[in-house]
Formats: structure tokens, sequence, C-alpha cells
């Protein structure tokens, strides 16, 4: 019998088995963490009627609805209506995002905790990623990009000490500038921040927090973290805004950028908005991209490498 040529599509997929099978893993270590801590995992609609109006994430039309970027106003509804500890693992979508470290559609964890601050959460970020290390490898210590991370412990930087330390700048002066923030923030202070262990960049200027409430102690800062390992962005977390008035007044701001910036229209999430009416308990909540946790913990580089191709 004549045996057949593998094409080269099912050739890509065979060479995936390997990290596909320790991707279930990772994701698997993490829901008996989050599960351990108490977290429910709950689901919520990947087709929505309203995106959050972010201004620099598009989100793919579908028919009558949206693809979600994010699960966020869907969550936050839930601890309206009473659940404490919250998770969600599951697809999101987001228009234009192709690359090494992008892609359009991806793999997003979310969780939520009401009565809690950012910092808790920190906590229990480190933990089921050092848990999910140990799972995988059974050591605190993983290679990436041809280095050795260690995951005994995190290393925390404030925004304004990384961009004094790594860019000889007041992040301050420079967030009064959007684009220039931002210029230094991927230029010079992300590639030099340390690479031997986890790395948290904490309390961003008051402008870039979008839905982070401020810090009591200093109200030109907010509540937010973002988690790097090896370089590469895993996390970003916000103590939340559950002030109505502010997070109306700031969904309309965005709307209005948005609208000078030529983007597309979203309609007003009503139903969010009732929820942050009738009141949402103090909370803090982070996301997590979970391609990008399995490129860390098994040593690969491109997201590609990690995921079902997007070809059919």
């Amino acid at each position: 019998m004549e045996r057949k040529i593998m094409p080269e599509s099912v050739a890509r997929l065979r060479s995936l088995i390997p990290v596909l099978k320790q991707r279930k893993e990772i994701f698997a270590s993490v829901r008996r963490s989050l599960d351990g801590m108490g977290y429910w995992e709950v689901d919520t609609p990947c087709g929505i009627l309203a995106p959050a109006a972010e201004e620099y994430i598009e989100a793919p039309s579908a028919g009558n609805f949206f693809l979600r970027t994010s699960p966020e106003l869907q969550m936050k509804r839930l601890l309206a209506a009473g659940m404490e500890r919250i998770y969600q693992i599951g697809p999101c979508f987001r228009e234009g995002e192709n690359g090494r470290r992008h892609r359009s559609e991806f793999f997003m964890l979310e969780y939520y905790e009401a009565h809690s601050d950012y910092m808790q959460l920190l906590d229990h970020t480190f933990s089921f990623i050092r848990q999910a290390a140990l799972d995988l490898h059974g050591e605190e210590k993983i290679s990436f990009a041809g280095k050795e991370i260690l995951l005994d412990r995190f290393e925390c930087l404030s925004v304004r000490e990384a961009f004094r330390c790594f860019a000889n700048s007041d992040a301050d002066a420079c967030a009064r500038e959007e684009a220039l923030f931002e210029q230094i923030l991927v230029e010079k202070v992300e590639p030099n921040l340390p690479q031997e262990r986890l790395c948290v960049l904490l309390d961003y200027p008051v402008r870039f927090g979008a839905f982070a409430r401020p810090k009591k102690e200093d109200p030109t800062l907010v509540e937010r973290w973002e988690l790097y390992g090896g370089g590469l962005e895993l996390a970003n977390a916000y103590g939340e805004l559950v002030d109505p008035v502010i997070q109306r007044e700031r969904l309309i701001s965005f709307s209005r950028t948005r609208e000078r910036m030529g983007l597309r229209k979203y309609p007003a999430p009503e139903a969010f908005l009732e929820s942050i009416d009738y009141g949402i308990p103090p909370s803090a909540g982070a996301a997590l991209g979970l391609d990008r946790l399995v490129m860390l913990l098994t040593g690969h580089q491109d997201i590609g490498e990690v995921s079902f191709p997007l070809d059919s």
C-alpha cells in the first residue's frame, strides 16, 4: 500500500503535541491552586453586547455581538451579585494583535477577590505560578531565553524607581505625555528589569490605571502592578475602582478618546453600569496571559509554539 506523505499542517500539529500536553498540565495546576485558595471557577459569554471602551484595544465584531477582549465587566457583575472569589479561564479576542508574543485569539486567566487588595492578589499569583513550575519540573527553577529564573521569591520595583534607575527619567513627568511614557517603558525600563527572578512593577501614575483605585497615601498613583518573567509581561492587576461616579466618568472619557481617534463606537455597558450603581465591594482583580505563562514555563519564545495554529 502506498504510504501517504504527511501534510505540513499535520506535521506541524504533531510537533506541538509535547508542549500541548505540558500546556494541559499547567492549566490543571493553576486550577488546582485557585480551587485550593477558595476561588470558584465561572464562565461568562465570549459574545457580548458592550465591550469596555478601552482606548487601544479593539473587540472583533461577531454579527450583533462583539467577541470579548476580556471577561472583566461580566465578572465584576458577579462580584456585585455576591460572589467573592472567582476566576475564569477562556479565550479572548483582540483585533490586529499578532506577533511573537501576541495573538488575535488567546487564553486569559482572570480572577477577582472581594474584600481584598492588590498585594494579596500578588501573593496568590506568585503562589500558583511557583506551584505550576513545581508540578511541571519538580523544582522552583526554570530556563527561559538562555537564562535561569529562580521562583523562590519575586522582586518589586515602583514605577517611579524603575524609570529613575533604568531611564534616568521622572515617571510622573513622562506620564503627562502618554506616548512618551509607553515608549520609555518599552524601550528602557522593561528590557532592564531583573530577569533572574519574577519582577513586579508597582504603583503607576493615575493616568495609567483605567479601572484602578487611587492609593490612599498618594492619590497621584493607582493600585496597579504588572508581573514580568524573563522580560515577558505576564499579568496585570488592579485594586479595583468601584466608585460608580468616577467609573462612569472614566468610561465616558475613554469613549470620547476613541471617538477622537476615529475608533468604533461601542454601546454603553448598561448591565455593568447597573451593577456598579448597586455596589461592588472593595475588590482586587488580575488578568494573566496563560499562553505566555506556558511560554515561560516551557522555555518557548514564540506564542505560536505553544498554541494551536490560527491557520483555519
